[in-house]
């Protein structure tokens, strides 16, 4: 069993000998998810890969947040940011603005990147440098800027 999938059954343990229902229903709908994907895909995900799970989970609930607070409904979107923050807990440290572009600036150097056509190999290199602890949408924001100069 990978770490990130026993730490986050762990938590669920603890959770339930307190009594944190919310905290209950929000990781075992996670691990649901994951352990769907292992019976949809026949395999035991490793930690990269739930890391994977965790992310879309993540944007999931941002983009419901983004709603939510838009129209209004606080309710509902206390209850995503809840859930956000819960998920938040498992993921690893965030790279900053500035450890992003030094990659980014690094890889576009180390591959001789000099056009948008460039793009797609500098950004499958540093999707998998910065997994779980950067935002792909950001990176490629980052990435295009960078090439066009």
């Amino acid at each position: 069993m990978s770490q990130l999938k026993q730490t986050l059954s762990d938590s669920i343990k603890t959770s339930m000998k307190a009594r944190e229902l919310e905290r209950v229903k929000v990781l075992r709908n996670v691990q649901s998810v994951v352990k769907q994907i292992e019976i949809d895909r026949q395999t035991e995900l490793d930690d990269a890969q739930v890391l994977e799970v965790l992310q879309k989970q993540l944007k999931q609930r941002q983009e419901s947040l983004t709603i939510f607070t838009e129209n209004g409904r606080d309710d509902l979107a206390a209850k995503e940011q809840f859930e956000i923050d819960l998920i938040n807990e498992f993921m690893p440290q965030q790279m900053s603005h500035d450890e992003i572009m030094v990659l980014v600036n690094t890889e576009i150097k180390e591959q001789g990147a000099t056009s948008m056509r460039d793009m797609g190999s500098v950004m499958g290199v540093l999707k998998n440098k910065t997994a779980g602890r950067a935002d792909p949408a950001l990176i490629s924001k980052m990435v295009k800027e960078t090439l066009q100069g």
